[in-house]
């Protein structure tokens, strides 16, 4: 798994045609980005920013991970997944028909977020694309947040089975179900009796609805 990405803040394009190699100590007026990089490490989504062209700059760890999970990399550099850059092509497709409108609604047209989830290699990825100012960089920036679904699923599947205080067998049915399984999948996957499956969703919905009454 890689765990460092080509690119840096700072070290961008100091040309459309003419990329900034990578180098290990960023230039003097690269250092107060490089708090930003920080959060984007931290941030529990993935993140991508990339130019208007489709070249990626950064992926914080978790993006460069999801690159990974859908087939994304060239090399040991995470890339734009056909999917994603679709949706970064709309964007980039109205900016482009709106760029002789007026001034506020070019600063309206910037706030535009477009929300998609895919299907990529059995995996479900929420992606979020904004524009993004970075006086740093030349080109005009996108930014990329992943977010992968079934993941996120089984941590809410977690969290709820120890406020529930489900059992091993109910957590691990009520799992797959958070992430989608039908009854007959659940039942398949746990070698069980699909009625089995339908008792204890029963159970846990119960077990929910007790528990949500006592906190209301």
């Amino acid at each position: 798994m890689h765990t460092k990405s080509r690119h840096s803040f700072g070290l961008f394009l100091s040309s459309s045609e003419n990329p900034v190699n990578h180098v290990d100590t960023l230039p003097q007026t690269a250092k107060p980005l490089s708090l930003l990089q920080s959060i984007l490490e931290c941030l529990g989504d993935g993140i991508l920013i990339a130019t208007d062209q489709g070249e990626v700059l950064h992926a914080n760890r978790y993006a460069q991970q999801l690159c990974c999970q859908i087939g994304s990399y060239v090399g040991s550099t995470p890339t734009l997944h056909p999917a994603i850059w679709r949706i970064c092509q709309a964007l980039i497709k109205e900016r482009n028909f709106i760029s002789d409108c007026s001034e506020e609604e070019t600063a309206s047209q910037r706030t535009v977020i477009l929300d998609e989830e895919l299907h990529v290699n059995e995996s479900l990825i929420r992606v979020r694309v904004r524009w993004l100012d970075l006086q740093e960089v030349t080109r005009p920036c996108l930014l990329i947040t992943l977010e992968d679904q079934y993941e996120s699923a089984r941590y809410r599947a977690i969290a709820e089975a120890l406020k529930y205080g489900l059992t091993n067998r109910e957590t691990e049915v009520w799992l797959l179900k958070r992430i989608g399984c039908t009854y007959k999948q659940i039942a398949a996957q746990l070698h069980i009796a699909e009625d089995t499956v339908k008792k204890h969703i029963k159970n846990i919905y119960a077990r929910r609805e007790a528990i949500e009454c006592l906190s209301s």
